[in-house]
């Protein structure tokens, strides 16, 4: 597959076949691309529905004149990969998944912590270490760890001395999933208080009722399957295949 930058006519293409509603991977492989080049292009210059290609490609040229020049090659400190991985791989995956991140709605270092974070073998990380792999300042880390702490994304550790360590449980991802049928919940009952407010025979109490209807259906469903699946979070993974899915529920 070729290396390199987009170029502006692959940008193009990219819009094109945004707008006819293809997938990163069809979009990727008719561009002889690999698809998180595809997909870290897409959510970094305004998300599958605001991609530009001329805006993509003036942003790009705006990034490239402001980098430093490059040092020359071989003085540069590259981490060691544990495992045999390739560096380049999982530089360009953790980009990957820092942009997706982003385009969630995480502020951009708070989704390199997390990225961090879901990306070591080790499952916790130190400040000290987060300051060195991300090379940002230790408040741009702490700021980060605190508004992360904040939607119950990681919890600290008291580690050896004064240290602490920041770990993204397992669990976030449940919690996570609850609160968001908690707020679904909320925003219903709300809804069902503006149904007395405008009127039950109206055409806008009805809307609003049929509103609350649906998010009590979609809240009491995230609930059900997220317990269901919790377990798929501690289970022992087996071999990758890219499409695992928990077990129904029997019983």
């Amino acid at each position: 597959m070729p290396g390199g930058r987009l170029t502006k006519q692959e940008r193009q293409q990219i819009a094109l076949g945004l707008a006819d509603s293809l997938s990163y991977a069809e979009i990727a492989r008719r561009l002889n691309r690999p698809t998180s080049t595809v997909t870290r292009e897409v959510m970094r210059n305004g998300g599958p529905t605001g991609y530009r290609a001329d805006l993509a490609q003036r942003a790009t040229e705006r990034r490239v004149r402001g980098r430093r020049p490059a040092a020359p090659r071989g003085s540069a400190q590259v981490s060691p990969q544990p495992h045999g991985r390739d560096a380049e791989a999982v530089a360009d995956f953790e980009e990957t998944l820092t942009t997706v991140l982003m385009a969630s709605g995480l502020p951009k270092m708070p989704a390199q912590v997390l990225t961090c974070l879901f990306t070591t073998d080790a499952g916790s990380v130190t400040a000290s270490e987060l300051v060195q792999r991300l090379q940002v300042s230790p408040a741009s880390v702490s700021k980060a760890i605190s508004f992360l702490e904040g939607q119950g994304l990681v919890r600290r550790e008291r580690a050896a001395g004064r240290r602490e360590r920041y770990i993204a449980d397992n669990d976030v991802w449940y919690q996570s999933t609850i609160a968001s049928a908690r707020f679904n919940d909320q925003l219903a009952k709300t809804a069902r208080q503006g149904v007395g407010v405008l009127g039950s025979h109206t055409p806008a109490a009805a809307r609003l009722e049929n509103i609350a209807r649906f998010l009590d259906f979609i809240s009491e469903s995230i609930v059900r399957a997220a317990e269901q699946a919790r377990e798929v979070l501690h289970a022992q993974p087996g071999p990758a295949t890219g499409d695992a899915r928990p077990e129904p529920h029997r019983g």
